[in-house]
């Protein structure tokens, strides 16, 4: 029985890693079990997005009356703490403790950020529409506070424990621990949106307060859960008398090793090409197609999915040795057909061509953010994996809260105009303005791909990685 057993268990194993690119990321140093439990603070951030990005700005914006500006304001206000994740990865790197942590005080500092933003967000944005107590002003100081709150502890969380993860994983593992990382962030993300969407399928405020609170809770036993007994307590390297190397003397080791800025380009323009649509979506959904709060909320659920089966691709072909660069310029192609899909539902009155251009948005992003985050990793040199990951965390959200502000004023703007018959008689209708940014965002795409295309060439060069027929490699810079 003892050998059926052992053959039955190596089969078993033979097939999730055909199968589940994601599934042999366990390793002797870093077992399943504890990978698992460490990915619990993805999923954590996983939730918190769908609540800022996917059903708050819907509800703010349709069932509570705010501006599409002040909304995008508001969700992109999370990411003002995005530069100084550069710095926080820097500081875990080199953190002084007598406990002998180096992530762990970062990852709960953030998890406590982010309590205290989700426990005071419901007041402010009742206050804020005006249905609550008080001057509006008021709901504007204390939804900022709050979003800002809950963006400094995210970005202070994932900096911290991506890091972590990579202090743990093999080098040779570290792509599907990548991989196995956002699989859970996106198990959050869909379980979260299908939740939301059936708590909200009746609008009202008690149930707004509650799911906000919630959430604030469940992170806060998910990242406790994430933290416990990961990260071995070494005092030698925390001890307050080791030297310790300045900013400028780690971030220059860091551009040796191949942190160029034509990378960090390349990461901002596809970053921001894919995020001009995160507040959009759904109001896009509501206002053209006429979908109702649960159905646009489950868009969330599509694009995770979307995401999920990115990832799983990048894991499997990163694997075998691909290039992340490569990885990352197909997920840009995709992302313009996705776009493409987006703009022809409306004309169309087409929601399955809608739902899969959000399918094809997750994908796409799924490969870029795969790709370029595989590459950081791999820049991680002399346990200062803080400071790439930092650069690469802070790169992209700066990238996306700058396309989400923008996205959201260049809608307003253009659907204005198209209002006021000032582009035309056949651009007056109300999906002038998300069309106008979509285009946009196919426009970055094919910028991307033009920085990108370089990177591909110098990284197939140095690892002689075999070509692709997809011709990135030669695409103009």
């Amino acid at each position: 029985m003892t050998q059926i057993s052992t053959v039955l268990a190596k089969g078993w194993m033979r097939l999730g890693s055909q199968f589940l690119p994601f599934a042999d990321a366990a390793t002797k140093e870093l077992p399943l079990g504890r990978l698992m439990r460490l990915s619990l603070f993805q999923m954590s951030v996983g939730i918190s997005i769908v609540l800022l990005n996917g059903t708050l700005n819907r509800v703010m914006i349709v069932e509570l009356g705010v501006s599409t500006l002040l909304v995008s304001l508001m969700v992109s206000l999370p990411l003002v703490f995005a530069p100084f994740r550069v710095l926080v990865g820097f500081k875990s790197d080199n953190h002084r403790s007598v406990l002998g942590w180096r992530r762990v005080p970062y990852i709960w500092m953030g998890t406590l950020l982010q309590f205290g933003g989700f426990a005071i967000m419901p007041f402010a944005l009742l206050v804020l529409s005006g249905t609550g107590e008080g001057p509006v002003w008021t709901g504007q100081v204390g939804a900022a506070l709050a979003f800002l709150l809950v963006g400094a502890g995210l970005h202070t969380t994932q900096t911290a424990g991506l890091a972590l993860a990579t202090d743990l994983a093999p080098p040779d593992s570290r792509p599907r621990v990548v991989a196995f990382l956002y699989v859970m962030l996106l198990l959050g993300m869909v379980g979260s949106a299908f939740i939301f969407s059936q708590l909200l399928s009746e609008f009202n405020e008690i149930r707004l307060i509650q799911i906000i609170q919630g959430v604030a809770v469940v992170q806060l036993l998910l990242n406790i859960a994430a933290l416990w007994k990961q990260e071995a307590r070494d005092p030698s390297r925390t001890s307050p008398d080791r030297e310790r190397p300045v900013f400028h003397e780690s971030w220059a080791k860091f551009r040796k090793s191949g942190g160029s800025i034509r990378v960090l380009i390349a990461l901002a323009l596809g970053t921001a090409a894919f995020s001009m649509q995160d507040i959009l979506l759904e109001p896009y959904g509501a206002e053209i197609l006429k979908l109702s709060v649960g159905q646009t909320t489950a868009l969330t659920a599509f694009f995770a999915m979307g995401t999920l089966v990115g990832f799983g691709i990048a894991a499997r072909t990163l694997g075998k040795g691909a290039d992340p660069y490569r990885v990352a310029g197909f997920g840009a192609v995709a992302g313009v057909f996705a776009f493409s899909a987006v703009i022809f539902a409306a004309p169309l009155n087409s929601v399955l061509l809608f739902r899969i251009g959000a399918t094809l948005i997750g994908f796409g992003g799924g490969l870029f953010a795969a790709g370029t985050l595989t590459a950081a990793m791999a820049l991680a040199k002399d346990g200062e994996s803080g400071l790439a990951l930092g650069t690469w965390g802070a790169v992209q959200a700066t990238a996306a809260g700058v396309g989400i502000a923008l996205g959201g004023g260049i809608r307003d703007a253009v659907s204005s105009f198209a209002a006021n018959g000032m582009l035309g008689p056949a651009l007056t209708g109300p999906s002038t303005g998300y069309s106008f940014v979509y285009h946009i965002e196919i426009a970055l795409l094919f910028a991307t791909l033009v920085a990108i295309g370089p990177l591909v060439r110098t990284s197939r060069n140095r690892s002689l990685q075999p070509s692709s027929r997809f011709g990135l490699a030669e695409f103009p810079g």
